[in-house]
């Protein structure tokens, strides 16, 4: 057995920390389709269901039923008939679906009230509940095809849900809804999961599936998209139930309609949904209304994840060693980048009117970060800032990373060229670099 006491386990339980106390309370519509029951993975999934559920996630569980509706039509020796991609539900396909729904809701739960001691479900007590929240209403006909009890969702008992989720249920759905004339309608499980993350204002809505998220057309793997991405993927693109590109294009749908993050997360991958949740880099496709990263003015609030920025450099001698009281005092002259609500990123501008020149202090990246041009773009901040503000020229100071600079159109120059304020406290000792930008 491999001992958890080990230094990445610290790290990877300190790095998860953030998370687990910006997701409690929040509401989670996580769906998978019917495929995945077909696996081995509902079990592990489950297990990881558990977590959330002991963080104070309220998660809300869509399942998909395709496979089973066919199996169940097969031993009949009944074809099903499609008009475009859905399925046309006549009497007979609306008998197997409610077969279908039976047993993968039997199996779910089965799963879900495993509490075995020495077992990642020992304890657990899970509580499923589920109901008729979902008022549908049939499709009807569609092109001249009467899709007969293929239906949509109509309306959602938001505060019902809301009751269950409160008291810590898990609440389960399968794809069937129910009108008020006491039909039963075939729904589908990718819309049924975006109307629930929309009428819930879900949090996230996360999408299992068999891929490990989106690439692009020369294959690169895109962990995060703007909604105006995803549309611009999606175009020309064919939208078949269970497919990626319909998940894509129903989470990017809820993205617009107020969900705050949508994910397509592979249920393939051991452990990837508490992957894709705990950790910052995550492991699927994230989609989001606007894009993640933010410049904007520091603020009191960020001057703890400023310290922790700048403090290796400190350490090393990178950067001239700054406490709280003083980055505090001078907190309006800072800018942070922001990633998803992390700090990976900052500098300060400090002016000096009378010579017509600003200092760029302070400039700090993210290791993890540091090859994804953050450093130059608080450059330009500063640049941009620095011109508002009618200064002619930037300068800076600088042990060890003169040559960047020099890459990034300061020159060198002599303590003698700092403003007269900044030249009677230049460390001698210390011999730092001076260089200088002229701005345009």
């Amino acid at each position: 057995m491999t001992s958890l006491h080990t230094p990445a386990f610290v790290y990877a339980f300190r790095e998860a920390a953030p998370y687990i106390h910006a997701f409690r309370n929040k509401t989670f519509v996580i769906a998978f389709g019917g495929e995945l029951l077909e696996t081995d993975r509902l079990a592990p999934l489950c297990y990881d269901l558990n977590v959330l559920i002991s963080l104070g996630v309220r998660v809300v569980l869509v399942h998909g039923i395709r496979p089973q509706i066919d199996a169940v039509l097969a031993t009949k020796g009944i074809v099903s008939h499609y008009h475009g991609s859905r399925r046309i539900t006549d009497s007979e396909g609306l008998a197997a679906v409610r077969q279908a729904v039976g047993l993968a809701r039997a199996e779910i739960e089965s799963q879900l009230s495993l509490a075995l001691p020495n077992s990642p479900m020992a304890g657990a007590n899970l509580r499923i509940s589920s109901g008729n929240f979902v008022v549908a209403r049939p499709l009807g006909v569609l092109d001249g095809v009467d899709m007969q009890y293929t239906g949509q969702v109509r309306r959602i008992d938001v505060q019902a849900i809301r009751d269950h989720l409160a008291l810590g249920e898990i609440v389960l759905f399968s794809p069937l809804g129910f009108s008020p004339t006491g039909e039963s309608f075939n729904l589908t499980m990718e819309e049924l999961a975006t109307d629930l993350a929309v009428n819930l204002q879900a949090d996230k809505l996360i999408f299992l599936a068999d891929s490990d998220g989106i690439h692009s057309e020369d294959g690169t793997f895109l962990p995060e998209l703007t909604a105006g991405e995803a549309e611009q993927l999606l175009e020309e693109k064919e939208l078949t139930p269970g497919s990626l590109w319909t998940y894509l294009a129903c989470a990017t749908r809820a993205t617009r309609k107020g969900v705050a993050r949508a994910h397509l997360v592979s249920h393939r991958e051991e452990g990837a949904l508490l992957t894709e949740l705990f950790t910052h880099d995550g492991i699927g496709t994230m989609i989001s209304r606007e894009n993640l990263v933010k410049m904007r003015t520091a603020t009191i609030d960020d001057v703890g994840a400023i310290l922790a920025l700048i403090e290796p450099l400190e350490q090393r001698g990178a950067l001239v060693k700054r406490g709280r009281e003083l980055i505090e005092m001078e907190i309006q002259h800072y800018f942070v980048v922001e990633h998803d609500g992390m700090i990976i990123g900052c500098v300060a501008m400090h002016p000096y009117p009378k010579e017509q020149m600003a200092e760029l202090a302070c400039l700090a990246v993210d290791p993890e970060w540091r090859d994804g041009g953050f450093g130059d773009a608080l450059v330009q901040q500063v640049e941009r800032q620095a011109r508002a503000k009618g200064m002619a020229k930037l300068f800076v100071l600088t042990t060890q990373t003169a040559h960047w600079f020099v890459e990034h159109g300061f020159v060198l120059a002599t303590p003698e060229a700092l403003p007269e304020a900044k030249k009677a406290f230049y460390n001698h000792q210390r011999r730092s670099q001076v260089l200088i930008k002229t701005l345009s």
